[in-house]
């Protein structure tokens, strides 16, 4: 602020417990934060890491638009988006297996043909080894993962380096519809602009 005060935002629920001079239930102080992971750990993909997740409590949905251009048959773009479900999977054995990510991962594929996995670069990769370690590490400093039983034959599942296996299985292909016509229609923004919803500022006193 100009006035070298600070504005904070906050969500209805945290605004009534410090109201009621009580700690949000979701603040880092809340016994939330675990501390730093070593810098070898910071290019985990988030596939990577639900092998080594305790409770899985999302399913995502990768949706893949082959590009319209004929001279670029391997370009994509998409999203993948996680989506809450209503329940929740505990594991008290990791590494999870390739069947328990899969049951939580789909791909949508929109364009002509099949969609060729080895095309989509680091996209759904495991490197077997990192995966190891991070879930030693894990092992070793957190606490929630103290009573786990850590399996490695779980991990001979898994490629040194590529693609999830038996993620090719489960994969939707839409080859009716146009690619570039579906992206545009998905990710097109509001009509109206929630901005354009705020009132103009009224003009102080002084006319500025």
């Amino acid at each position: 602020m100009p006035d070298g005060s600070t504005k904070v935002f906050l969500c209805p629920d945290c605004q009534s417990s410090l109201t009621h001079e009580k700690l949000p239930q979701f603040t880092l102080k809340n016994d939330l934060y675990l501390g730093r992971l070593p810098d070898e750990f910071a290019d985990l993909s988030w596939v990577e890491e639900m092998v080594c997740s305790i409770y899985h409590n999302t399913a995502h949905v990768t949706r893949l638009y082959n590009s319209s251009d004929p001279c670029q048959p391997h370009v994509f773009h998409g999203n993948t988006c996680a989506h809450d479900m209503n329940v929740i999977s505990v594991s008290d054995m990791l590494p999870r297996s390739p069947a328990d990510l899969n049951g939580m991962l789909s791909v949508v594929f929109i364009g002509r043909g099949k969609l060729d996995l080895s095309k989509l670069g680091t996209l759904f990769h495991i490197r077997k080894a990192k995966v190891w370690r991070f879930l030693c590490w894990l092992s070793s400093n957190n606490e929630l993962y103290q009573n786990v039983t850590i399996d490695r034959s779980i991990m001979y599942l898994y490629p040194e380096n590529g693609i999830l296996p038996g993620l090719e299985d489960g994969i939707i292909h839409d080859s009716e519809s146009d690619p570039k016509h579906s992206f545009q229609q998905e990710t097109a923004g509001l009509s109206e602009h929630p901005a354009e919803n705020l009132a103009a500022p009224t003009p102080d006193s002084t006319g500025q």
